[in-house]
């Protein structure tokens, strides 16, 4: 008994020692490695050594013998997602933005339920986003604008209490915008510019009184504009422009002197623009151009 102790003693020491050195499971080990052939990792921007330790590859957060970060924003990361991204169960921050990522989202992704942000933007992702998003219950920024995603957006983003972000802008989204969006309490900005939406916007988003930046421009939204948007409060961005309302009249009683932009087609509401300039403010067209983006 003695001697199974003092061994089990020395197993625990040394997994210790090895996560301190910041080593991770194989599993894990194993993911990273299929993400970086996956996505031509011997030309990143900056590549990794697959021969060092793990907390030293670039963008790689290591703790308590696990992977928690990922972060290679702007490496030139070109290629697929693979499934095995799924395996990374610690990770709380995945930020692949402003890549050339191709493919859709694996499946497994939705596995990684500790997530707090993840930021796709300005990527080649195509197809639609999986329902099963509601599983990222600890998530506050979900960003994938500029991609070419399709479909429906899913009524199960109105499950994710916690988020403050939400931009899906410029993809090539279809449908209505969900009502249940009007349940995230803690939602600061949304971004659903450029897009193929339509219907009328859910009075429900006047529960959103967080938000700070409403952009829908660009859609083929119609109707009335809710007259619950008085109750948006701490609004500094809204922008409505381009779309095929028939009235207007809910922002008549608004006070625009909360506002840093206000853009609308309504031509007896003069748009306000501040000091940003008025070409950017009113997002002109930034999606890729690709021959192959219906492949």
């Amino acid at each position: 008994m003695i001697r199974v102790a003092i061994f089990f003693f020395y197993l625990m020491f040394s997994v210790g020692i090895s996560f301190a050195n910041g080593q991770i499971s194989p599993k894990e080990k194993s993911a990273l490695v299929d993400l970086y052939n996956s996505t031509n990792g011997e030309d990143w921007n900056v590549s990794w050594d697959l021969t060092a330790p793990v907390d030293t590859w670039k963008g790689v957060k290591v703790d308590n013998g696990h992977v928690v970060g990922l972060t290679l924003f702007m490496n030139n990361l070109n290629g697929v997602l693979p499934e095995s991204i799924g395996d990374l169960k610690h990770l709380s921050n995945l930020n692949l933005a402003f890549n050339q990522i191709t493919g859709v989202l694996p499946k497994a992704i939705v596995k990684l339920e500790k997530l707090k942000v993840f930021r796709f933007e300005m990527n080649r992702i195509k197809g639609g986003i999986p329902t099963e998003v509601a599983n990222f219950k600890e998530l506050e920024i979900f960003s994938m604008f500029n991609n070419f995603l399709t479909g429906p957006i899913p009524e199960t983003f109105g499950e994710l209490k916690k988020l403050k972000e939400l931009n899906l802008s410029s993809n090539n989204l279809k449908g209505t915008i969900p009502e249940s969006i009007g349940n995230l309490s803690n939602l600061e900005a949304l971004g659903l510019f450029e897009n193929k939406l339509e219907g009328q916007i859910p009075r429900e988003i006047g529960n959103l009184v967080q938000l700070k930046e409403l952009v829908l421009s660009n859609n083929q939204l119609g109707g009335e504009i809710p007259k619950e948007f008085g109750q948006l409060a701490n609004l500094k961005i809204l922008q409505l422009q381009n779309n095929r309302f028939n009235s207007f009249n809910a922002l008549h009683g608004m006070d625009t002197k909360q506002f840093l932009v206000f853009d609308t087609d309504d031509k007896s509401l003069n748009p306000k623009f501040m000091d940003i300039q008025r070409d950017r403010t009113r997002m002109a067209d930034t999606k890729f151009e690709d021959e192959n983006e219906n492949e």
